[in-house]
């Protein structure tokens, strides 16, 4: 049978601060008197009493003061309502023989503090906790107005349910000793309900890795000893929490009360305990349930080893979150390891990446005594195993792949296995002086140019990847290159004289001359950065690299254009564009234009054209005359007038002829 003993088991901090404090006390001339148990640990109490360790009531602190003899009072770790420590102090005050020793538990007096501060006789103090443990009715005496006390969820739904006015100021507080998940459930609840609430995770965060730790050991045990006082809150919850996970839990007090034979078959037995459980006692059940003892002696001390910053340690996992996986290190302490130090992945999923009883190595980054925690880093375990990877890419030149996780003045930095590795802005492939913020959050591929072995430094190059891709492009157009055929480019810059394009991996250009049927200035009058045209090869040359570019077609041609639409003969209607002293030019078509003479503008005499027409003006006209040759239109509106006037001249001829038919009828013939 293996045997696992929770790290988290026995005195928490503030029972450990009071018991240190009875124990040094004992024997110093005084008699010592604790007001109330001063944990709630029946084994333990009866030590102090057999230690001569008196436990009284305030009613009996004043005949103690008046005695004479000297005397220190010890307020429990759970505190006592706020009227009996104030009659503490006065008769302190006036009994120089009474002493006054405080010792509630610093989480404790921190609820007390929220309770007098953010409570008013207009504002509502909601506690969820035992109604009649100690601690909950010390907090309770620090509030200025209205309280409530629950202890289930299913006590909460009746009160929120009796609620008539959910626009009242709450303000709600935990029991140190509490179930988290009860705590969330509710907290959900109340801020449903209670819109402007005022909620204090008032937990005690050893609690809270208490009960993670112990519902963690249950998921792999197939026994669980939880150790406390029957009255202890937080060993009870433990129970209730082991219980949840594991079928097979025992809740004992003290070793004589354990049934080893209830636990036969067990292959794995874990035991946790409450806060006020002394480790005497978890050695005791320690050793009934592990027959050799010098084993419990190396598991009791590697319970209690302890870990240093910088150290690589491995842990058992023991629950998984979606955001951080938490440890068995076989250390007093648990091993936590944040999402942020897990993976740099934003979508990760924790949950399916790792599942109890994992076995994973962390880098100690931070450990607290106090809190039984230490924070792990496995990203830093994951980046020292793979640095050798990235210094056998410097040697090979192997191209590699990782996200930019931040811009940093001179560059960015880019994350390879968990390496952080500079680019330096001149190697990223940004222009100069641009945003290196648009590579943030991008995965790249990238070559190692330079590594420092002794600081752990690596320096990479977006650069030397685009640079070789780009390579391989140029040799694959090379080999495949013809005139005439087609590419779809992309407009890289302009030139006075042209542009420049894109075509994977090599460049082109396209003159103006070729941009255009029409003469141009400059190519941004055709096209822009960034543009994809479809280009053919006119010439290229392997040698010098030069690629001439073709990107004007006959369709593009406005001459063309015109030929396919219009004949001599036809009627158009055209706009005026410009005069000249001898016509008026019209456009026809985009880039096609034709000349309406001076003379066939109007059937008389006209000294200018702008007499009569003027520029943006459309008219009809007739086509007169094409000159293929020159390209040149001639066009008429005179034409058209005449044309009209002889179709209305016919018209009246007809009608005269029709008449003279009609009068020349014989008379004989009607």
């Amino acid at each position: 049978m293996r045997v696992i003993v929770a790290k988290e088991a026995g005195f928490c901090f503030g029972v450990r601060r009071a018991t240190d404090f009875v124990e040094h006390a004992i024997g110093q001339g005084e008699d010592i008197c604790t007001l109330g148990h001063l944990i709630h640990n029946r084994p333990y109490n009866e030590h102090l009493a057999a230690a001569g360790v008196r436990t009284i009531d305030i009613g009996d602190v004043e005949t103690i003061a008046k005695s004479g003899v000297p005397t220190r009072v010890v307020i429990r770790t759970h505190g006592i309502p706020r009227g009996e420590e104030e009659v503490l102090r006065a008769l302190a005050a006036d009994y120089p023989s009474l002493r006054i020793e405080d010792m509630t538990c610093p989480f404790v007096k921190k609820i007390h503090r929220i309770a007098a501060e953010h409570t008013s006789p207009g504002v509502t103090l909601f506690v969820l906790g035992d109604p009649t443990h100690p601690e909950v009715l010390s907090i309770l005496s620090y509030a200025k107005g209205e309280t409530v006390v629950f202890d289930s969820e299913e006590a909460l739904d009746k009160l929120l349910a009796a609620e008539k006015n959910p626009e009242k100021s709450v303000v709600l507080v935990a029991q140190t000793t509490q179930n988290t998940i009860l705590w969330k459930k509710c907290e959900k609840k109340l801020k449903k309900l209670y819109t402007n609430a005022i909620i204090f995770d008032t937990i005690c965060s050893v609690t809270e890795n208490r009960q993670s730790e112990a519902k963690g050991l249950a998921a792999i045990s197939d026994g669980m000893i939880i150790i406390g006082g029957r009255e202890s809150s937080n060993t009870k919850k433990l129970f209730e929490i082991a219980s949840s996970v594991c079928k097979r839990c025992a809740l004992i007090e003290r070793a004589d009360e354990l049934k080893p034979e209830s636990f036969a078959g067990c292959v794995t037995v874990g035991i946790t305990a409450g806060a006020s459980t002394p480790c005497g006692i978890i050695e005791e059940v320690s050793k009934t349930m592990n027959t050799e003892a010098e084993n419990f002696q190396q598991m009791l001390e590697d319970s209690f080893k302890t870990l240093n910053t910088g150290d690589i340690v491995t842990g058992t996992v023991m629950s998984v979150s979606p955001t951080e996986i938490r440890l068995d290190l076989g250390a007093k302490a648990t091993g936590v390891i944040t999402y942020d130090q897990i993976t740099d992945e934003p979508n990760a999923d924790l949950t399916k990446m790792f599942k109890v009883g994992d076995s994973v190595e962390g880098f100690v980054i931070k450990v607290s005594d106090i809190d039984g925690i230490a924070v792990l880093s496995k990203k830093r375990v994951d980046a020292d195993r793979n640095w050798k990877d990235i210094v056998a890419a410097s040697e090979s030149g192997e191209t590699l792949e990782g996200k930019i996780v931040e811009a940093v003045k001179g560059g960015v930095i880019i994350s390879i296995k968990g390496n952080r590795v500079f680019i330096p802005a001149s190697l990223s492939g940004v222009p100069r002086g641009g945003d290196l913020s648009v590579l943030v959050g991008t995965t790249q591929k990238v070559k190692i140019i330079e590594i420092n072995e002794q600081r752990h430094r690596a320096f990479a190059s977006i650069r030397a990847v685009l640079r070789e891709e780009r390579k391989a492009k140029e040799d694959a157009f090379w080999a495949t290159v013809e005139v005439g055929k087609h590419y779809m480019g992309t407009v890289k810059n302009l030139a006075t004289y042209g542009a420049f394009v894109d075509l994977g991996g090599v460049d082109g250009m396209v003159h103006n001359t070729e941009l255009s049927w029409k003469h141009i200035k400059h190519p941004s009058q055709v096209v822009k950065v960034g543009d994809v045209i479809d280009v053919y090869v006119k010439d290229f040359n392997r040698e010098t690299g030069k690629i001439s570019l073709g990107y004007k077609t006959d369709e593009m041609n406005s001459w063309y254009v015109f030929k396919n639409k219009y004949n001599v003969g036809d009627v158009a209607t055209v706009k005026i564009v410009s005069f000249t002293p001898f016509g008026a030019f019209a456009e026809i078509v985009p880039g096609t234009d034709g000349l309406i003479h001076i003379s066939q503008i109007s059937k008389t005499r006209i000294a200018q054209p702008s007499d009569v027409l003027e520029i943006g003006e459309e008219v009809e006209v007739k086509i007169i005359d094409i000159d293929e040759e020159k390209q040149k239109v001639s066009l008429s509106i005179r034409a058209l007038i005449e044309d009209a006037e002889a179709a209305a001249a016919a018209e009246d001829a007809e009608k005269v002829e029709a008449v003279a038919e009609t009068d020349e009828t014989p008379a004989d013939a009607e």
